[in-house]
């Protein structure tokens, strides 16, 4: 790794106010693959295909598509496991991985790709055509785990749009165990109709969008997924990072978690980094879902959450979060929105930390705020209008600034037990039924 490169984080970020293309750096080509394994290193007892042994040749310049797809077909009978040893799999195609096979690289945990040593898929086909066929379709049951996914071809400021890089069609289809490290749209678990979807340990530098969920109807799991440019700034695969400003086109075009219908999508441990949006949730064409999101954040971005519209009945619920920017409600929104024990703090664009214009009702309990009103033009932490709010226990932290503004349009509202930081730091403007109670200005 090039000595000038350091990863993002909130610390560097906030002391460092210039981002500059050295912050990033690349590394150099690791081009060993090491030897090859004669079998999948996750799974235990039971018959595997090896893609190797059906022509596949893992060179970096052979176009492998037709051969894995070909290893893939066999896995029906011969498998179920469909095992690419370690390599550079070249695909000018797409994939389709058939109901119950499991398409294996050689890693035994999550690849990483500062150490691409396992197994490569690199991706050619789809370029421009972001509405094609993606490069890995998941049917029923099957699974895609243990490889990292480059495509060589992308390029910055002048993004290429490309097709998802895996979608799930059915039940229970698994994306597990991998690294992506420029993809234009991820994971799609959205366009097809599917149940009880597992993502888990996926690690990316999205471009458009991180994770699509939509047409669940039944609970699907997102665990420990993790969008942050570093999976492509600090790459040791060729070509290396382009340079440029990743971080302001990011901000710009960057969903990270985009949830439509879904009944009951449970997300923990995941977090992104530089989005325009973090999580969004809104009707994409089949109506609205709701989620229970726990320890996990969106960091330093315009918005961390957006909430446009949810179910009427569950909404959106947000536990042990952390989120440095602003919330927004809509409208539209019918659905309660909830956020447990979070913390807030702002960037230099902060203005509120919460906007709430949503049909329903909006919760805060053992939350704490903090950096809001960056600029110091009397914004507030929380402005509402929306029906109902109720903000419990929480702690305002930064001094003389004002909490709450309850605005024309709400209906009623709680404000009990917070910790404020001067006076006046709550103003009703509703004319809705308020209440106002045991809080302290400390």
């Amino acid at each position: 790794m090039n000595s000038n490169t350091r990863p993002w984080s909130r610390r560097s970020f906030v002391e460092n106010t210039a981002i500059t293309l050295g912050l990033f750096g690349s590394a150099a080509f690791a081009g060993s693959c090491g030897a090859e394994q004669s079998s999948p290193p996750n799974t235990t007892t039971g018959n595997h295909v090896n893609a190797r042994q059906l022509g596949a040749k893992g060179d970096g310049s052979t176009d492998d598509t037709k051969a894995i797809q070909a290893a893939l077909e066999n896995a029906r009978t011969n498998g179920p496991v469909c095992y690419l040893p370690p390599g550079f799999y070249r695909l000018d195609g797409a994939l389709t991985v058939p109901a119950g096979v499991t398409m294996c690289g050689a890693s035994g945990g999550v690849p990483h790709s500062e150490h691409p040593i396992g197994t490569v898929l690199l991706a050619y086909g789809g370029k421009g055509q972001p509405e094609g066929e993606p490069l890995i379709t998941l049917k029923p049951n099957a699974v895609v785990r243990n490889l990292i996914v480059h495509y060589p071809e992308q390029t910055l400021p002048e993004v290429v749009a490309y097709p998802w890089s895996i979608r799930a069609d059915g039940e229970l289809c698994q994306i597990l165990d991998l690294t992506l490290t420029n993809p234009y749209q991820a994971i799609d678990v959205g366009t097809k109709w599917n149940e009880l979807h597992l993502v888990r340990n996926v690690f990316a530098c999205p471009l458009k969008v991180g994770v699509y969920v939509d047409q669940c109807t039944d609970i699907g799991r997102i665990e420990n997924v993790h969008f942050n440019p570093n999976f492509w700034t600090r790459m040791a695969l060729k070509p290396a990072f382009p340079g440029g400003d990743i971080k302001a086109y990011l901000e710009k075009n960057l969903v990270g978690f985009k949830i439509g219908k879904t009944d009951w999508e449970f997300i923990s441990n995941s977090f992104v980094i530089f989005p325009k949006i973090g999580f969004h949730f809104d009707d994409f064409g089949h109506g609205p879902g709701n989620a229970v999101i726990t320890q996990s954040g969106s960091d330093i971005c315009p918005v961390a959450v957006r909430v446009d519209k949810t179910q009427a009945h569950a909404g959106a619920q947000f536990v042990n979060g952390q989120f440095m920017s602003t919330v927004e409600i809509g409208p539209q929104n019918r659905g309660p929105v909830k956020f447990s024990n979070c913390g807030f703090w702002g960037t230099e664009l902060t203005r509120e930390q919460v906007r709430h214009e949503g049909g329903s009702s909006l919760v805060l309990t053992a939350c704490h705020f903090t950096g809001w009103d960056h600029a110091g033009k009397g914004a507030p932490c929380i402005r509402a209008s929306g029906r109902h709010v109720i903000v419990n226990g929480c702690e305002f932290m930064d001094e003389g600034k004002r909490a709450i503004i309850l605005e024309k349009g709400g209906k009623g509202a709680t404000v009990l037990g917070c910790t404020l930081r001067g006076t006046d730091a709550i103003a009703d403007q509703s004319g809705g039924d308020v209440k106002i109670g045991l809080n302290t200005n400390a």
